[in-house]
Parts: structure tokens; C-alpha cells; sequence
């Protein structure tokens, strides 16, 4: 394994030890990913010319659509895209207001430099960019800051251009936001800022100094992310991954509102291929009942012909160039290749490699393995979390540290209720499991 820095190798096992998918650092255990990386490659590049992709991404829970997303978002980061993931949830984020999607939206933004939200550096990045670019036509002097100022509002409209014809209200609160910035008044420039990412209830006092009304509304939504595509473009990134994640919830909601979410999905994807969007990379995650079945993407006629696609032959020969993209979940072998990965990250900075490499070899990982599936009813596919947790935080971090510690003498599977998903604790027969491997 090539060299991995400390902090970096620890953030991956510190988040496997809490069951949890790393934030940063998929690449060093992605396991099975190689089919897609090709195509993957192909739409970021697209992307980053200026073009626009939609994509849908399908698995069963336990598949590793997260794992998927994130391992995206990392290499989308690599081509210094900015990225954001949304969850659509009933309550907080339902797809039909896209008003709040665009505020989740921002509220995750985030670069390969800035963590959430990326808003304000983004922001402040783009006028440094206006600001330089005005310089270096030379029409302005640099000690002018009046003449400085103008011919900054001046490019500003005529970059948003485009955007304004749909949504000024974008570059008013662009132009609202340096002013007060500029002024020294941080408490309106604060204001007109989260005005522009979509939080409500902002104070009228900051609007007026914006020149703009009320909260943004489920029309503008739309406009305003292609501001926002503008601004990450002139401010070096040239384009945006946005992870709508967890999808399938929308099943669960009332009719009349399920019906406006597909309806809303089917407008987003149409925008993306009408190039609307330029610059905007769209996954959505779900499930097969989501994808298939009556209450899902089936209930809208034109949203199942948009996202039609084969899956009757071998798995092997998916298309990965497909708007709809299934992962078929982790097999026996699979998963102990999981494991082999995380265990020779894990001994790269262990105290004792040596005791690593003699007592969590890939038979016990396989044992292992098989004793997780076990005891989640066989099914292999819902057990890479959990058998990830076990095998950081109850038997690589004890061999590493205990001297006499064997884990095939001394420890014994737990599986307890309380550390479960949902769709784990669905998967087994009894709230706490003793299991002998």
C-alpha cells in the first residue's frame, strides 16, 4: 500500500470503528469499484468542460450507495469540483419544495478546500477573481476603489447575465452582500449571505439593503443553483456534484406530495440534459422497490421512461454509461478483500504490524466475515458495516495494543441490538447474539 499519511489513515479507522463511512479516504479500501471508475472519469470530464450529468444510482440497503457517493465526491473533489449530499427526508428535505433542497444544498457545500458550508469562501473567491480580472484589463487604477467598485458590479452582471433573467434577485444579493462587506457592517453581509443560500426569516432590514423580498421560493430554487454554478465556475471550480441521497423515502409520503417530488425529479433531470445546468454533475440514490415498484418512479410515466434501463442480463455486463446504475452489494469474497484492505491500512500504522499480520490473516477474516453474516441472517449484502466495526474497534485495536491477545482464543462475537441499523437489526433473529468464531 502506498504511503498514507497518519491523520489521514486515522480518520478512515476512527470512522470504521463508530460503523460509519469515512468522510475522506474511500479510495484506500474501495473494494469493487473499478468497473465504474472508467465511466465515472468520463462524466466528471464532461462536467468539467461545462457539460452536465444526471445519474441514478441503485442498490439494496447494506449495497453501498453512501460508500459509492462519497468514493464520488472524492474524485470529483480530485477534479476540484465543489460537492454537496443532501438526504431526503419526509420532514426535513422533501423533494418537492426544492426551495429547501437548495438550502441543504448550501448548508453542505463543500471543497476540496473548505468544509461545510463553503458558501462564504466561495463567494469572497469569486469577487477576488472579478476584482483581478478588472485589474488586468487595466482599465481601472488599483488605488482607485470607487472606479474599482463599479467596474466590479458591471462584471458581475455581465457574468450572471444568463442567470438573471430567471433569478436577479441572485445577483442583487451578490451585489447587497459586497457592499455591506466592504462597509464593515458583518452582521448585514452575515444576513444577505444566508439570504442567498435560502435560509429563511432573514431580517428585512438586510433585504432592503440587498434589494430583494421575501424567502426564496420553489421557482427561484432553480435559478439560484445556476447561480451558483456560476459563481463555483469563476471561482475555480468548474462544477458541482450534488448527491440527492436516500430517495426512496419519498414512497413513504402523501400521495399529492409524492406525486410533486417525482414530478420535481423528472423537472431536475430534464434541465440537466437541456443544459441548464452547466457544470452540474445530479445523482440520486434508491432502492429496486423505488426504481420498480407502483408507489416509486413508476407512478410517473414520463420520470420511468427517463430513467429506463436493462437489467436482465449478467451484472458483470451493466452498463456503467446507463442513467440508472445498480450495485449488486458485497459477496463472501468481497468482503473479506474489505477486510484485507482495512487490516494492512490499520497495521501501516499500527504498534505491533507483526502481531497483525500473525493472528487477522485472511482465513480469520473470513471467519469473521462469515460469523457477521451469520448472525444477520446470512445476508451478506447488510454486513460490511458492522463487520467493519468489529473488526477495527473489538479486533485490530486489541491485537495492536495486548501483547497476549488472540482473537481466536480470547474473543467472541457480540451482536447487540442497540449497535444495529434498522435494516441490520430487520436482518436478524434476536436482539443480542453470541456467536463463536
Amino acid at each position: 500500500m502506498n504511503a498514507v499519511s497518519a491523520a489521514r489513515r486515522r480518520e478512515v479507522t476512527d470512522a470504521l470503528r463508530r460503523g460509519a463511512v469515512p468522510a475522506a479516504g474511500l479510495d484506500l479500501f474501495a473494494v469493487g469499484l473499478d468497473r465504474f471508475t472508467g465511466a465515472v472519469d468520463e462524466d466528471l470530464a464532461t462536467v468539467a468542460a461545462g457539460g452536465s450529468v444526471f445519474k441514478a444510482i441503485r442498490g439494496e440497503y447494506g449495497s453501498g450507495k453512501t460508500f459509492f457517493t462519497r468514493w464520488l465526491a472524492e474524485r470529483a473533489k480530485q477534479s476540484n469540483l465543489a460537492t454537496a449530499e443532501v438526504q431526503i427526508s419526509e420532514n426535513e428535505t422533501p423533494l418537492h419544495k426544492l426551495e429547501t433542497v437548495y438550502r441543504r444544498l448550501v448548508e453542505r457545500l463543500t471543497t476540496s478546500a473548505f468544509p461545510p458550508s463553503a458558501l462564504r469562501p466561495v463567494v469572497d473567491g469569486w469577487f477576488y477573481a472579478l476584482e483581478e480580472d478588472v485589474l488586468t484589463a487595466g482599465d481601472v487604477a488599483v488605488d482607485d476603489a470607487d472606479a474599482l467598485d463599479k467596474a466590479v458590479n458591471v462584471l458581475l452582471d455581465q457574468r450572471l447575465a444568463v442567470v438573471s433573467r430567471n433569478a436577479p434577485a441572485f445577483a442583487a444579493a451578490l451585489r447587497g452582500y459586497r457592499a455591506a462587506a466592504m462597509s464593515g457592517d458583518a452582521a448585514t453581509a452575515d444576513a444577505v449571505l444566508a439570504w442567498l443560500g435560502g435560509q429563511p426569516h432573514v431580517a428585512a432590514a438586510a433585504r432592503r439593503v440587498a434589494g430583494v423580498r421575501g424567502d426564496l421560493d420553489h421557482i427561484g430554487a432553480l435559478g439560484f443553483v445556476q447561480g451558483l454554478l456560476a459563481v463555483l465556475r469563476d471561482s475555480g471550480h468548474p462544477g458541482l456534484l450534488l448527491v440527492l441521497d436516500e430517495v426512496e423515502t419519498l414512497q413513504r409520503v402523501r400521495s399529492d406530495a409524492r406525486d410533486k417530488a417525482l414530478n420535481a425529479l423528472r423537472q431536475l433531470i430534464d434541465d440537466v440534459h437541456s443544459g441548464r445546468f452547466p457544470g452540474l454533475y445530479l445523482v440520486i440514490t434508491g432502492t429496486p422497490a423505488f426504481y420498480d415498484g407502483p408507489q416509486g418512479v413508476q407512478r410517473l410515466a414520463p420520470l420511468a421512461q427517463r430513467l429506463a434501463t436493462d437489467f436482465t442480463t449478467d451484472p458483470r455486463f451493466d452498463n456503467p454509461r446507463a442513467a440508472q446504475i445498480r450495485l449488486t452489494g458485497f459477496t463472501d469474497e468481497s468482503l473479506v478483500q474489505l477486510g484485507g484492505r482495512v487490516r494492512d491500512l490499520y497495521a501501516t500504522g499500527a504498534v505491533a504490524p507483526e502481531r497483525i499480520a500473525a493472528h487477522v490473516d485472511d482465513e480469520y477474516l473470513a471467519q469473521l466475515a462469515r460469523a457477521v453474516a451469520g448472525g444477520l441472517g446470512g445476508k451478506v449484502g447488510v454486513a460490511p458495516r458492522l463487520f467493519l466495526k468489529k473488526l477495527v474497534g473489538d479486533v485490530l485495536d486489541r491485537v495492536d495494543q495486548f501483547p497476549d491477545f488472540d482473537p481466536r482464543r480470547h474473543y467472541q462475537l457480540t451482536l447487540a441490538g442497540a449497535e444495529l441499523t434498522e435494516v441490520e437489526r430487520n436482518a436478524t433473529s434476536a436482539d443480542h447474539i453470541d456467536l463463536d468464531i
